[in-house]
């Protein structure tokens, strides 16, 4: 079979289209770092506004739906204060989420995630987790936070 005889337009055209390609290689390698650089900061801004967020949603929610037996902000009333520092540390987000989505058996706490008959969502309820969750920098030392009132006497 014979050899092609070679083309130079079309060799001129390979090779800028090749030098390009390198170059824009370079350019991407270059910039990739600076993004991982940017990045992160961008990442964390964009959570603490999701928080914020949250927690807002998450006190006009607990206003509506808590606030009768947790009293205002948390601080007790004939259900336990949840702005208690010793609640706050003991209770992960998890089980505060639990507490709330599949309520407390045997007390008046009842569930309010809609999975369990309530009237919350999922999203909901995370809010008013991170709601009480932000309480926890300003939350007073209250041992007796399960029981505010002194509703329950031993004897």
């Amino acid at each position: 079979m014979p050899e092609r005889p070679v083309d130079e337009a079309l060799e001129q055209s390979t090779n800028k289209w090749m030098v390009w390609g390198v170059g824009l290689m370079v350019a991407m390698a270059l910039i990739f770092p600076i993004y991982r650089f940017y990045e992160p900061s961008s990442r964390e801004a964009d959570r603490a506004a999701q928080l914020g967020f949250l927690a807002e949603q998450g006190s006009e929610l607990f206003t509506d739906n808590c606030t009768a037996c947790h009293g205002i902000d948390g601080m007790g009333g004939t259900a336990p204060a949840l702005n208690s520092m010793q609640f706050l540390e003991a209770a992960s987000n998890e089980q505060i989420s639990a507490l709330i989505s599949v309520g407390v058996p045997g007390s008046q706490m009842s569930a309010y995630s809609l999975d369990f008959g309530g009237s919350l969502t999922l999203q909901q309820i995370e809010a008013i987790t991170t709601y009480l969750r932000g309480l926890e920098e300003t939350a007073p030392d209250f041992p007796e936070w399960r029981d505010p009132l002194g509703l329950t006497q031993s004897g």
